[in-house]
């Protein structure tokens, strides 16, 4: 991460790292009494893989729909209660009346078994009625922004009413009689919640008796940005309306069909992640078999995605299926981990080894190739359908998610027979395992950890003694849980030493990554705390761990180097070094209330330059924190380094990380 001096968020943090610093000048310790950092930058203790940080995500916390995934409409395919069109109301203008229920006997296809059926008892063009949707806590609208409008329709006419033309050829026989009105007039619209200001509306053409896939496009003008307000579908004419699959997307990243919202995406490319572990989490098992994550349902046009129960207690949509996640990879430059479903569900269903499991291990073999085989092949080709010619590339794939739940022990032999099968098809595959076992031996095995600062200080030494013969080890989830909805600087502190530990130990920690990613911080958007990146409709922001995430993984380095800290507790310290660029990365967290005076001797041959930089992230609470309201409260801000020197002294403020970047030459 580099800010200049002419970037508005340098600007407030400079102020802010004066704050933090304005005392410890006048707080140095006596020279012979400071600790010591030693650094020896020509010992290599480790080698660092470019994928050591990443990230890791699952449905929680809207984290997919009312988050990443683009999709404005809540409840689009009218199945998250199977009792009401829950998120959608009757919208009537004055003298206009309507009603709406669900009609299961008028199916969309058999994925989706229901629709949204409009009677229209009175409406005209000055006063229509129809239905609105009040999406995921408001619709984000914006000025001069392109949205693009999709769903599905079809029609009957009222008591005295004419039919609307059926058919293929209806559109042309209209044209042909000289009617070039519309079959059925609908109108599509962006509005206020309280429907007194239009920022965009659309006539749609082609609706008629029959199911027929409908679009169009909504552009605003100058206008606030506003998230109070709603998506509307209305109809001038009294009738039957039948709607199936409504799909509002603004611009995503990328400009990508389906795809994701572009904030969210630029916070997490600018984290600079090495890798993508997903679907998760709880969500890839489901509290049942049947509520897994089952990709082969996730996959094809949207409204052939029949969505799931997710177990955070609210209905996934599947529009962040099997293909948008390897997308998202391809878009990031991330390396996608897999983790496919093993037999175990939450509430304790498992499929023990044997013929009964067999299904699922052929279900995650079809699963693997679908993201790497060829035209050839029987999925490679379905993706290729799907609209990616070119396969993915895959290193690592995790059986399962931790199954230290699953009390059966049947895990040992589940594993093994995923892992047999996987290594006959696919020998170069690493395997992930998620609990230790003792039937076979795999490649990886995946810890988790979830904790306050003081337990990770305590912690820190727990893979210096590890076996360095046996498995490599993931950290696939951890965070210091301090701070809701989203982390404050304390858990960055936890965090950065706990980071230090894993940077030292890359010999054998080979990938980490945060968890939960995102939360949505409306009221009943969050079912855990604490979550790096939080946002509403319109905005978003980066905790103060996201931005020691963010330190850390942009001044990696790929070489560790031997380091010692002499004296100074309540430090945590580690070196890295790049061997392209000559840069030494001192990565140094003081976890404590005062600031700490910390001479730096560095030893070997050649020699520092006299000038380097130093990055700081510190405020003046451990308990200060960033807001949708205070998005930058706290965040990093750079200085120069002046006076380095193979032995100089440096302050190291209360409750900070802090990078020292050194040039050797």
């Amino acid at each position: 991460m580099h800010l200049h001096s002419s970037h508005p968020v340098f600007l407030s943090a400079i102020a802010l790292g004066i704050a933090c610093l304005s005392d410890t000048r006048m707080m140095r310790a006596a020279e012979e009494s400071s600790p010591v950092l030693r650094i020896e930058p020509g010992r290599v203790t480790a080698h660092v893989r470019p994928g050591l940080y990443g990230l890791m995500t699952e449905e929680i916390n809207y984290s997919y729909d009312g988050g990443l995934y683009g999709e404005l409409i809540r409840n689009r395919a009218f199945t998250d209660d199977p009792s009401k069109p829950v998120h959608w109301s009757v919208v009537e203008g004055e003298g206009a009346s309507a009603a709406a229920a669900l009609d299961p006997s008028q199916p969309l296809n058999a994925a989706i078994p229901t629709s949204l059926r409009i009677d229209i008892h009175a409406a005209s063009e000055a006063a229509p009625a129809g239905i609105a949707n009040d999406g995921y806590w408001g619709i984000p609208v914006r000025a001069n922004t392109l949205y693009r409008v999709s769903f599905f329709a079809k029609a009957e006419p009222g008591p005295g009413q004419p039919a609307p033309p059926a058919g293929f050829f209806a559109p042309l026989k209209r044209l042909l009689a000289g009617n070039t009105a519309p079959d059925w007039p609908v109108k599509v619209a962006l509005q206020s919640a309280d429907g007194g200001t239009v920022f965009a509306q659309a006539r749609v053409t082609g609706v008629g008796s029959g199911w027929r896939r409908c679009e169009a496009e909504l552009r605003t003008s100058d206008a606030p940005a506003s998230a109070k307000t709603r998506f509307v579908i209305t109809s001038s004419r009294p009738g039957t309306l039948w709607l199936g699959q409504v799909s509002l997307f603004p611009p995503t990243w990328h400009g990508r069909v389906n795809g994701n919202r572009i904030d969210l995406m630029q916070k997490l490319a600018d984290l600079h992640p090495g890798f993508l572990r997903f679907p998760g989490g709880n969500y890839l098992e489901g509290d049942t078999i049947a509520t897994r994550f089952n990709w082969k349902e996730t996959i094809g046009p949207i409204w052939e995605r029949p969505g799931h129960p997710s177990p955070w207690k609210y209905h996934s949509s599947d529009g962040m299926g099997l293909l948008e996640f390897l997308e998202w990879c391809e878009d990031l430059n991330m390396e996608p981990v897999l983790a496919v479903f093993a037999g175990y569900a939450l509430k304790h269903e498992y499929v023990p080894a044997g013929p009964g499991l067999q299904p699922f291990v052929q279900d995650a073999l079809d699963e693997i190739e679908y993201a790497t085989g060829g035209a050839g092949t029987t999925w490679g080709a379905r993706r290729i359908r799907d609209g990616h010619p070119n396969p993915f590339p895959l290193t690592y794939v995790e059986v399962g998610n931790e199954d230290w739940f699953d009390k059966s022990g049947s895990y040992d032999g589940r594993f093994a027979q995923f892992f047999d099968a996987i290594k006959v098809k696919y020998p170069k595959l690493q395997i992930i395992a998620t609990t230790k076992i003792s039937s076979r031996v795999p490649d990886v095995i995946d810890e988790h950890f979830y904790r306050k600062a003081t337990q990770f200080y305590s912690d820190i030494h727990r893979y210096d003694s590890y076996s360095r013969s046996g498995p490599k080890i993931f950290v696939g989830e951890w965070a210091t849980r301090e701070g809701s909805p989203t982390p404050n600087l304390n858990a960055a502190l936890g965090d950065a030493a706990w980071m230090t530990a894993l940077e030292r130990n890359a010999d054998l920690v080979v990938m980490d990554c945060y968890a939960p990613l995102f939360v949505n911080v409306n009221p009943g958007g969050m079912q855990w705390k604490t979550d790096l990146i939080g946002y509403d409709a319109l905005t978003s922001y980066g905790s103060p761990p996201y931005y020691a995430h963010q330190m850390y993984n942009v001044n990696r380095g790929d070489e560790v180097v031997a380091s010692g800290l002499e004296g100074g507790a309540g430090l945590f310290t580690n070196t890295t070094l790049s061997s392209a660029s000559g840069e030494l990365f001192v990565k140094v967290v003081n976890s404590t209330g005062t600031a700490a005076d910390v001479r730096i001797e560095v030893s070997g041959p050649g020699s520092l330059a006299a000038k380097g930089r130093s990055i700081v992230l510190c405020s003046g609470s451990p308990t200060d924190t960033n807001s949708i309201e205070e998005p930058s409260k706290v965040v990093p801000a750079e200085y120069p380094l002046l006076g380095v020197s193979a032995s100089f002294a440096h302050v190291f403020p209360a409750n900070s990380v802090s990078v020292l970047i050194l040039k050797t030459r």
